[in-house]
């Protein structure tokens, strides 16, 4: 099993930036893909970036393609999410997972941190 602990979140105005890190324990980092979700109020969860075992394929949400980019390091066993010209439709709760399983279903997602809090203001 991976533990997931999420940091970096906050409050920004639109138009600016935020860079949210995900850290994790337990088993080993390299055998997991990684994805980004978010949950707004009110709203179903939804996806927004994956990026497989290795780092060299990414996937994004076409809501946030061009402005997100996420990324990774296994020997820190940490993945990042770069957020760029945020807008009000970006505010929610993002969660990052873990899967061993194929990285492009988003079912498979199976391991989650507790989330971090992003507001952007208008």
């Amino acid at each position: 099993q991976v533990q997931l602990v999420e940091s970096g979140g906050g409050l920004v105005q639109a138009g600016g930036s935020l860079r949210l890190s995900c850290a994790a324990s337990g088993d080993t980092f390299s055998l997991y893909a990684l994805g980004w979700f978010r949950r707004a109020p009110g709203k179903e969860r939804e996806f927004v970036a994956a990026i497989n075992w290795s780092g060299g394929n990414t996937y994004y949400a076409d809501s946030v393609k061009g402005r997100f980019a996420i990324s990774r390091d296994n020997a820190k066993r940490t993945v990042w999410l770069q957020m760029n010209s945020l807008n009000p439709e970006d505010t929610a709760a993002y969660c990052c997972a873990a899967t061993r399983l194929h990285w492009l279903k988003l079912s498979n997602y199976n391991y989650w941190g507790q989330g971090t809090q992003v507001t952007v203001s208008s």
